[in-house]
């Protein structure tokens, strides 16, 4: 399987991505799962898993009060603000698994800040290794070193917020059923990608701003 495990959709404020233009997108790349990140809900992710014709990993995106979290195999939605121990558990007690998204890419980015992330390190269960979003590729190499030295699992993903970028980073492994199964794929899968348009990412930005104004999370 090809699976994109960091995209938004139209539920995030940043995002105008709607849900049958991301199917179409993958189907067109030949991406057979995603894991829909929504910030700070998982409303988009429940919706794609109603419509898409393959498996949908439901996460978010959590704005913790220290930086951002991903949950994935979400049930319910965790609220931005709180603390990241807070956050972690919440996404424990759902039987979802911890991932931090590009964690030491600071420029314009929220990665959980360095004191918090070495306090919790045994709670984490994924680091992201390969963001498309991400500028500078030496990030990638800081994550991936540190996900050697822990002994972490390794993730990559879009970080999407357009359907032309969906695609440009995914992990290709084994097929799986549920979390658990989730995690022995992911132990066994490889890394693939491609950043993500610059162009892309400040057209984005332009489009989605009235939205960001208003404060929707969706169109």
């Amino acid at each position: 399987m090809k699976v994109d495990l960091h995209l938004h959709t139209c539920y995030s404020p940043d995002s105008n991505s709607s849900l049958e233009g991301i199917v179409k997108r993958c189907q067109k790349l030949g991406i057979d799962c995603v894991a829909v990140t929504d910030h700070n809900t998982i409303e988009g992710a429940l919706r794609m898993k109603e419509i898409a014709p393959f498996p949908v990993i439901v996460g978010e995106e959590v704005m913790s009060s220290s930086g951002e979290i991903i949950g994935y195999f979400l049930k319910q939605s965790i609220p931005k603000g709180l603390p990241p121990s807070e956050v972690m558990a919440r996404i424990k007690d759902q039987g979802g698994l911890v991932c931090l998204p590009h964690p030491f890419d600071g420029f314009g980015r929220y990665p959980l800040k360095t004191s918090d992330r070495e306090i919790l390190v045994s709670h984490i269960d994924i680091i992201e290794i390969f963001n498309a979003r991400s500028i500078r590729g030496n990030f990638s190499a800081q994550a991936r070193s540190y996900a050697e030295q822990h002994g972490f699992l390794c993730s990559a993903g879009s970080d999407s917020h357009s359907t032309r970028e969906v695609g440009n980073a995914y992990v290709e492994m084994p097929a799986f059923d549920d979390s658990e199964g989730f995690k022995i794929a992911l132990g066994k899968g490889q890394v693939f990608g491609r950043k993500n348009s610059v162009i892309d990412r400040v057209a984005t930005g332009i489009s989605t701003l009235p939205k960001r104004i208003r404060g929707h999370r969706h169109v």
